[in-house]
């Protein structure tokens, strides 16, 4: 994470950039682990590389793996070829070449082909492999004899000087001026082919090779520490131990195995059995398996690309990455791990409240400050420094300036605990405490104001004095107040709801506005009584802020409930200026070195210190942190994307130029990863699928897409990625592929079922009008027929009725006219009888026209035709007996026979009852339902002779028999109930799917 706070008792002088940049420890760094726990089977890990594509190479002692920062995966080569042996040391070089040295050769795969054994270095143990600045891969074996061996431009040529290496090449450096050296059982070389030089190192082993800070070559020996080369002499590289720094660190306690010097300046030393050291500006710490190093036996050490940096052990993997937020504990010198506040004095001086003790940085070392040295309590709460520079503080047992290298306690009031102290233009110092806000003057207690004189039952979290008035902010959430001479003369409540959303930090900036922190309502500015709001709606990720403050380049940053955030010098002047403005604020959280605790823990002041380095120091909870806003760390390199499977139901693909997917591919999977190592967690992708997809697809640590029921045709992916700090490789990657159509999917088979479907519509119109012809010619055949049948009735009823009877009155005519001369009196009684004959003759044929006319009706409201029918037979017969026609359920059209024949039949008996049954009272009867149409006629006649019902029909009539004819002619049917003396029922009714043609009239 950090750099960190220097012990004080360093021997000799301390160079300015150790004073102004403390060393990082590697308990600062984001630590990462993989063991098999975690996946990682990999055995003692030999070696580590990076290839350009972004993976991290792994030489395990059971194989040679492949890392994309989530999966360890086991690599052999391509067509059946395999390793000769286990590997052992590996080397990317810069023209993307993957070296592989193994217990019995040196092989190399540059992506596409793979060299299994390279014949001049022949059957030997490759111990290391190191790539010069000319691009010169240089090959260490084991012997006997050891040789060194030099790979140029695809050329191999093996050497040893005179009298040998001895029996091995162990490990190569290079040093600031080019100068490659040779760690060897016979000493240390520096290796020129025409003049090599031994230094020898009698009773030494060399175990590894780097440089020194200033790029010299450093030497590890096994069991021995360091040596450096001064002159021609190699001496003793020490450091003093960073928890102890007047401590020197015993070269018997180093036990180097690997070494590394980072793009830092920093050296990381792997050891056998201690851990890992780290060593920065003279200071070193340790990791070991105690603080979670996967294994204290260290087997490598690599830097990738992105500075993170490997650590390979006996039993798995550590990644070390520098972290943008520092964090300082007990461990870099610190008296207790909870802080309180901290203060930036203007003689450069940083002072760190805790609960054990006053922390003093300053001129590059700690100083602890405790009752020893005056203060009333080392359980240390608020500081302030005054305008002659005297530094204030406040403890649980009270208050105590700093004079002379000691505190002086000064009465500080009734209260025993002070949560912020400030002071005025005129000398007085301010004491916000817990019994009231306390006044000093010239180092004496003067007053005290209680809480409840200002109306408020808590005390003031922060006091800032501003032109003779304090701002105060109170911790029962009513806002901030403007209180002058003992009274508040101004209140603004930030919340959305009174005691909601307490006012957390205070600040004055030059303008003279006031920056008001709160705990749910954002950041509030309060220039000449206006108040703007800077929140959730403006472009920040959370309401709650906990204070905020200016870096040297304008930046405000705040420390919110999600994380440490910026916001830049432009945007928030574009916000000063317009309230509605959205800015766009940078976030630090937990991955970044953020505390795991995101509220405050502490109540004192103040909470954040600058620095005039301009290093922003600050409370997080109840840790110290800080951060550099000019060096902010930043992963620049945008990682590289590659697609590495797809998968089409269950069955994986090569990814060839040309893939062409199986037809009726169900379920597809494309996996592709991002190679960002430093987090990969954090990882962001954008992908999109042309020929599907409308639009690009963002998601976060995700690695795969899945598509279902893709339809033939040609598709290309394209993903894109961002590391962990955003910045996108946006190249990204892409795969064209096509899904082979079916055969049912191809444009013939289209085609060709167009045009059979075209035949098919073709034929099934064709067949369609000829069915519709023969229904309507069906139709009108049994209309024909119906109308026919009733003509053939009528001139039968006219045959039988009308034109016998003629017949018959002619004969009585002709016999009156024979007996009228001599019987005149008898002629005049036939002329009687023939003249009531004709006058019923008249009537029955009025009755067959009446017939024939109804007919012919197809369409109207057959309870109207009804009604207006009885009013006809009421008139003629004379009598005005009652006639009622009722209709159930919802009228309904009907087909025009059905309509026709109901009439007809419903008119026969009403006629009957009107001029024969002598009835008193008559009734109509139409019911529509579902099932069928149904039409009764009843009335209170004197009813029909059983024998008639019987028969079906009255001698010389035609009435029942031509209404049951009518009846079937529509399939429906007619039922006659009658009594004697009791009245006549006559029903008439259709099945539905005849009776109802037509759609209800509106």
């Amino acid at each position: 994470m950090s750099r960190l706070l220097l012990a004080s008792a360093l021997s000799g002088p301390l160079s300015p950039a150790l004073a102004a940049d403390p060393p990082l420890q590697i308990a600062q760094y984001a630590h990462t682990s993989w063991t098999a726990l975690d996946g990682a089977a990999l055995g003692l890990v030999f070696a580590m590389a990076q290839t350009p594509d972004g993976y991290l190479w792994i030489a395990g002692s059971v194989g040679l793996f492949r890392f994309d920062g989530q999966r360890f995966t086991q690599w052999q080569p391509p067509d059946g070829q395999v390793l000769p042996s286990g590997p052992y040391s590996l080397l990317a070089s810069r023209d993307g070449t993957l070296w592989i040295g193994t217990f019995s050769s040196l092989s190399s795969w540059d992506g596409r082909r793979f060299v299994e054994r390279h014949p001049e270095v022949g059957k030997a143990f490759v111990t290391s492999l190191h790539e010069d600045r000319d691009g010169t891969v240089w090959v260490g074996l084991l012997g006997p004899p050891g040789r060194l061996c030099a790979v140029r431009a695809g050329q191999v040529r093996c050497s040893a000087p005179e009298g040998g290496f001895g029996e091995f090449v162990w490990s190569f450096a290079e040093d600031r001026a080019g100068q490659l050296w040779v760690g060897t059982d016979t000493g240390l070389w520096r290796w020129k082919a025409d003049a090599p030089r031994r230094y020898p190192m009698p009773g030494e082993r060399v175990v590894d090779l780097t440089t020194t800070a200033d790029g010299q070559v450093l030497v590890g020996v096994a069991s021995k520490g360091l040596r450096e080369l001064v002159g021609d002499q190699l001496v003793p590289h020490r450091f003093r131990r960073a928890s102890r720094p007047d401590e020197w660190v015993a070269e018997r306690d180093i036990k180097a195995n690997k070494l590394l010097r980072d793009r830092d300046g920093g050296l990381w030393i792997g050891t056998e059995g201690l851990g890992l050291f780290h060593v920065k500006d003279g200071q070193a710490d340790t990791f070991t398996r105690a603080e979670g190093l996967s294994g204290n036996i260290a087997c490598s050490l690599f830097e990738d690309r992105e500075g993170n940096i490997w650590y390979g052990s006996e039993r798995g993997v550590d990644r070390f990455r520098k972290l943008a937020i520092t964090t300082l504990s007990t461990r870099q010198g610190l008296p207790n791990d909870v802080t309180r506040s901290v203060l930036a004095t203007t003689d450069g001086g940083l002072w760190v409240a805790t609960n054990d003790g006053l922390a003093r940085w300053q001129d590059g070392r700690l100083s602890v400050f405790k009752e020893r040295d005056g203060l009333p309590s080392a359980q240390v709460h608020s500081q302030y420094q005054d305008a002659q520079g005297r530094l204030w503080v406040s403890t649980s047992a009270g208050l105590a300036y700093f004079a002379g290298g000691r505190f002086v306690r000064v009465d500080s009031g009734p209260s025993s605990e002070i949560h912020a102290i400030t002071g005025d233009a005129v000398g007085n110092l301010w004491l916000s405490g817990n019994k009231g806000l306390a006044r000093l003057h010239n180092d004496r207690f003067v007053d005290n104001l209680p809480w409840s004189a200002l109306g408020r039952q808590q005390p003031a979290h922060v006091v800032i004095a501003d032109r003779g008035g304090l701002w105060l902010s109170f911790w029962d959430g009513s806002g901030v107040s403007y209180v002058k001479d003992g009274k508040i003369e101004a209140t603004y409540n930030f919340a959305h709801k009174p005691g909601h959303g307490p006012v957390t930090g205070l600040r004055l900036d030059a303008d003279g506005a006031l920056w008001a922190a709160t705990g749910s309502a954002g950041l509030n500015r309060i220039k000449e009584g206006r108040v703007t709001a800077l929140g959730v709606g403006n472009g920040l990720p959370c309401p709650t802020i906990h204070w905020s403050t200016l870096d040297d380049a304008g930046a405000l940053w705040m420390y919110t409930a999600c994380g440490l955030m910026r916001v830049t010098r432009e945007d928030l002047a574009a916000w000063v200026a317009d309230a509605n403005h959205r800015v766009t604020p940078t976030v630090w959280s937990v991955a970044d070195g953020g505390p795991l605790q995101v509220t405050p823990a502490a109540n004192f002041n103040p909470p954040v210190a600058k620095r005039p380095d301009g290093k922003l120091w600050f409370i997080a909870g109840a840790e110290l942190q800080w951060i550099d806003p000019a060096r902010m760390p930043s992963n620049t390199v945008p990682p590289p994307v590659h697609i590495e499977r797809i998968v089409a139901d269950h069955r994986s693909y090569a990814l060839t130029p040309e893939l062409r997917l199986p037809p009726r591919t169900r379920d597809m999977t494309i996996e592709f990863v991002a190679l960002s190592l430093a987090d990969p967690k954090r990882t962001r992708f954008r992908y999109r699928l042309e020929g599907h997809d409308t639009d690009w697809q963002e998601v976060v640590d995700q690695r795969q897409a899945t598509y279902t029921n893709l339809p033939p045709g040609h598709y290309r992916f394209q993903v894109k990625a961002a590391n962990n700090s955003g910045v996108w490789n946006e190249d990204g990657a892409q795969l064209a592929f096509i899904i082979e159509p079916a055969f049912y999917q191809t444009t013939w088979f289209r085609l060709a079922g167009a045009v059979l479907l075209i035949g098919l519509a073709w034929s099934g119109i064709q067949l369609q009008l000829r069915m519709r012809l023969r229904r309507l010619h069906r139709q009108f055949e049994a209309t024909l027929e119906g109308r026919v049948a009733e003509r053939t009735r009528i001139a039968r009823d006219l045959h039988d009725t009308l034109l016998q009877r003629f017949n018959g009155l002619l004969l009585q005519f002709q016999a009156a006219s024979n007996l009228l001369p001599d019987r005149p009196r008898e002629s005049k009684q036939v002329l009687t009888g023939a003249i009531d004959q004709v006058a019923e003759a008249i009537t029955e044929g009025r009755d067959a026209v009446q017939g024939l006319r109804t007919s012919a009706t197809e369409t109207g409201d057959l309870a109207a035709a009804l009604g207006a029918l009885a009013g006809d037979l009421a008139r003629e017969s004379g009598q005005a007996m009652p006639a009622q026609v009722n209709v159930q359920g919802t009228p309904r059209a009907l087909h025009p026979l059905v309509h026709g024949e109901a009439l007809s039949v419903a008119g026969e008996a009403l006629r009957n009852a009107f001029r024969h049954a002598e009835a008193r009272r008559i009734e109509v009867e139409i019911r529509y339902d579902t099932r069928q149409l149904r039409v009764r006629v009843r009335d209170d006649g004197r009813g029909i002779d059983p024998e008639v019902l019987r028969r079906g029909e009255k001698e010389g009539h035609f009435g029942l028999s031509g209404m049951r004819e009518r009846a079937a002619l529509v399939g429906g049917q007619l039922t006659v109930r009658s009594t004697v003396g009791a009245g006549t029922e006559v029903e008439f009714t259709a099945p539905a799917a005849r009776a109802y043609g037509r759609p209800s009239p509106a």
